[in-house]
């Protein structure tokens, strides 16, 4: 007598596959986590001044991990016994994967910045946008504001951020509370001609705003440009430069 064939048999099969599956992706998960909280203690106890480590994340290379401090990265194995501070290159593509992240982690949505506190000069059509953070007593700021008036059909957007002292937030008071702001901010910055002292009463709060601005979005330094697709620039760059992130940078019409 023949037994019949038990159907039961590949369901069987079938569910011990997928549960080694799941075994396997549970233990994969397992250890990622573990690597994680691992280089997160032992960097945390061994380099205390390193900061507040705000993310551990797998690189493309085998075994190397990046961490994240604010918007500066590290690589380290997956013990955190090793620390590299430097850029990782993908020689396949040439591409750096270091700015590539660092210029995710600060790309700022051109969407929502308040333009209305900000100084605009309009070159040729305007059809091109930037956006500049800038001291008045910046020397790269002048030779970026000398540079950036030979870019055609460019609007320029200045946000005045003194940051370089009391004699800069004097400056951005007299430069604001003018007449014609966008006209007293090239005149002193690319002609010298040195503000007029404001009297009386004038409404600063923008420059305020501009001051919380610039930190909420980590701007440490001055010019500080930002890009129409949000790709953040920090110092001063050369005319050709600039034109070229313009033209990489214009969103379509």
């Amino acid at each position: 007598m023949v037994t019949p064939a038990q159907p039961i048999r590949p369901a069987r099969t079938l569910w011990r596959c997928a549960a080694a599956a799941l075994g396997l992706s549970m233990a994969l998960l397992g250890a990622a986590r573990a690597g994680d909280a691992e280089i997160r203690k032992n960097l945390g106890e061994r380099l205390s001044d390193l900061g507040k480590i705000d993310e551990v994340s797998k690189t493309p290379m085998a075994g190397l991990y990046e961490v994240r401090v604010g918007t500066e990265l590290y690589y380290t194995d997956e013990a955190g016994n090793f620390l590299i501070e430097g850029h990782l290159l993908d020689t396949r593509t040439r591409a750096n994967l270091t700015e590539d992240r660092i210029a995710k982690l600060t790309a700022i949505d051109f969407a929502t910045l308040p333009l209305k506190d900000a100084m605009v000069w309009k070159q040729g059509d305007g059809s091109r946008k930037l956006v500049v953070f800038a001291d008045p007593n910046c020397g790269y700021c002048k030779k970026f504001e000398r540079d950036v008036r030979q870019a055609k059909d460019l609007t320029i957007y200045t946000f005045l951020f003194p940051i370089l002292g009391a004699d800069s937030n004097e400056k951005s008071r007299n430069i604001w509370c003018s007449k014609d702001p966008a006209r007293t901010w090239i005149e002193w910055m690319v002609e010298g001609k040195l503000p007029a002292k404001m009297m009386g009463d004038c409404d600063t709060s923008a420059l305020q705003r501009n001051a919380a601005l610039g930190r909420k979005h980590k701007v440490n330094g001055t010019p500080a440009l930002v890009f129409e697709d949000g790709k953040r620039v920090p110092g001063a760059v050369s005319l050709e430069q600039l034109e070229k992130q313009l033209v990489a940078s214009k969103k379509p019409a």
